[in-house]
């Protein structure tokens, strides 16, 4: 938790953005720059062997123009996505602002987390409508805190009359909620959530039907 909290995001580090997109001119802002060389500075090695890089929001109103941040944290994922053979994993806040600003230009499959509430579905869907419409290949429903049949059931026949695929069904496990309020470790091969997280990880991997679980 100290090394995560250590991290500083990418948006957020004045002196970076500065370096990358600053002129001698106020309110001037230069956007062409080489983006590699902050993975190789700031990425932070996992236990899993992946690389953490956090990219940064805004966190306060009246923080100021964001321009300049945002070209960075574009031009970033544009070059991890496009430019690098790597498997880069997204980890959005919720809503629309990463398409409309065009953040999430490129990627191959966008996963639309949600629960069995109908407000939920109904952003989803919005979503899975905008994905389509920025030229994102795929779009799917990935259930989550899913507690009941009925549950799963709403979260099925919403995708279904939306012609929406359904990817994943992730249980409400008990485990994942008290890690969230008190840091409970989590035993990976005795938590549903986790096993059914890595069963959708390989389904990505390898390709497959994203309509396995049936929509």
């Amino acid at each position: 938790m100290e090394e995560a909290a250590a991290i500083v995001p990418v948006a957020e580090n004045e002196q970076l953005i500065r370096l990358k997109t600053g002129t001698d001119y106020a309110g001037v802002f230069r956007l062409t720059f080489t983006v590699d060389d902050i993975i190789a500075r700031y990425a932070v090695p996992t236990p899993s062997g992946a690389h953490l890089l956090v990219m940064g929001t805004v966190r306060a109103p009246g923080s100021g123009c964001t321009c300049p941040a945002h070209s960075v944290v574009k031009a970033l994922l544009r070059h991890l996505i496009v430019e690098r053979d790597d498997v880069v994993i997204l980890d959005m806040d919720a809503g629309v602002e990463h398409l409309g600003r065009g953040t999430a230009e490129h990627v191959d499959t966008m996963l639309v987390v949600t629960d069995a509430n109908r407000k939920s579905l109904e952003v989803a869907k919005t979503i899975c409508r905008m994905a389509r419409e920025a030229g994102i290949p795929q779009a799917a429903i990935v259930g989550n805190r899913v507690g009941s049949s009925g549950q799963e059931q709403a979260i099925r026949e919403f995708a279904g009359r939306n012609d929406i695929p359904v990817l994943g069904l992730i249980p409400f496990d008990q485990g994942v909620f008290d890690n969230g309020i008190d840091g409970t470790p989590i035993d990976p091969g005795q938590s549903d959530a986790v096993l059914e997280v890595a069963r959708l990880a390989g389904t990505l991997e390898s390709g497959g039907d994203q309509n396995a679980q049936g929509a």
